[in-house]
């Protein structure tokens, strides 16, 4: 064909994400960038819609153009979003244009009238649901939204998943530690005892971050409590137990590099204080935060720098 060698892998990519689940869905394929608001801002009425449509063989499928150059430029991508529905391989419609969900959804009835579509598998209510392949792309998307800080779309998603796989712990971890970004500390509390109470829920080990971040939101003060706390951190010879208190509620109050900063200088100043409390409080954020998150990614390699040189 006269590819090279990374031409050839982005094929595969695309054959594998698009086109393999083309030949039976309704693949909805969003072309999008980082830097794009516009992308950003459709994204969510994306995913909402692609959920809701997932029992009708609807699945969606995200294509950063910055990272797959080679196949935006196959599809002769001038501008961003741009969105088109794929069946079969082939694109069947754009998409661009339905910016409301409920252009997208006219859209979308028309097509599903139109073309032979596979619906969804069967659910654990007898009904027509999202398959396991498609549930774990909407926790992926999920975990996306909330390394980009954007809370109410990670809780909008996770929500959704809760409701087609009752009992996958990560899409309620996830809702938790979103929840928790949103300040609804209380309703993430009672979202814990429900999966608390469910056994094939609790022992999760995606539960342990939710609890994390639960108890990392128990360090929460008002703003001029915050300002107090980081005074008494930063006069000079403050004690560690100030620092401490201010890391703990700086990461609380959305802070984190603040008390990542805070506890990093602690660990480099005395890492065995308090039986290397720092530390512990550091990879409990990092729990509560997610370990695959990039901003938790670059800050262990701040912390074994000061561990290991």
């Amino acid at each position: 064909m006269g590819l090279n060698i990374e031409e050839q892998k982005a094929v595969e990519r695309f054959r594998t994400e698009v086109v393999d689940p083309s030949q039976t869905k309704l693949v909805i394929l969003d072309f999008w960038a980082e830097w794009c608001g516009p992308c950003k801002a459709l994204a969510p009425m994306l995913e909402k819609v692609a959920a809701e449509y997932a029992d009708k063989g609807v699945v969606l499928a995200k294509l950063n153009v910055d990272e797959e150059q080679f196949i935006a430029s196959q599809f002769q991508v001038k501008s961003i979003p741009t969105v088109y529905a794929m069946f079969q391989g082939q694109p069947v419609a754009d998409l661009t244009n339905a910016r409301s969900e409920s252009q997208l959804k006219q859209v979308l009835d028309q097509l599903l009238s139109q073309l032979p579509i596979e619906a969804g598998d069967a659910g654990a209510n007898g009904q027509q649901g999202p398959s396991a392949e498609e549930i774990e792309q909407f926790v992926k998307m999920g975990e996306d939204a909330l390394s980009e800080s954007d809370a109410q779309r990670a809780a909008g998603i996770f929500a959704q998943v809760t409701e087609f796989a009752p009992d996958h712990a990560a899409a309620h971890a996830g809702l938790v530690r979103a929840m928790v970004q949103l300040d609804q500390v209380d309703e993430a509390k009672q979202v814990m005892s429900a999966i608390e109470a469910n056994p094939k829920l609790a022992g999760d080990p995606a539960i342990a971050a939710a609890k994390s971040a639960l108890d990392l939101a128990g360090t929460q003060v008002d703003d001029g409590e915050l300002a107090s706390l980081k005074s008494a951190a930063e006069a000079d010879g403050a004690g560690m137990d100030a620092k401490l208190a201010y890391a703990e509620a700086a990461f609380a109050a959305g802070e984190r590099d603040a008390a990542a900063d805070t506890l990093l200088s602690m660990i480099e100043e005395d890492r065995e204080w308090n039986e290397g409390a720092a530390r512990a409080k550091l990879l409990q954020i990092f729990e509560a935060v997610g370990l695959e998150d990039e901003w938790v990614v670059a800050t262990r390699r701040r912390l074994s720098k000061i561990l290991f040189g």
